[in-house]
């Protein structure tokens, strides 16, 4: 997945649920319907909790990858 592909880019690696999803939305509240936003984070809650809730809330799953050192990119369309 390549960064320059995404219009925003936030890292919440070092984030715990819930404030993972909150730091999630507003950066999605703050883009236009369509842009994309990469979000890299880390850990098995927030990489099931950050698509599942987005996903609820109308918003795009592009794609996901987790790397070899444990960070999950995922990649969302803002609805």
């Amino acid at each position: 997945m390549n960064d320059n592909s995404a219009d925003r880019v936030l890292d919440i690696t070092g984030e715990l649920c819930p404030m993972t999803f909150v730091r999630t939305r507003l950066a999605l509240d703050g883009l236009a319907p369509g842009q994309l936003l990469l979000v890299l984070l880390r850990g098995e809650e927030p990489r099931s909790n950050v698509p599942r809730t987005a996903a609820a809330q109308g918003h795009a799953i592009i794609s996901e990858e987790t790397d070899a050192d444990g960070v999950t990119r995922l990649l969302l369309r803002r609805a």
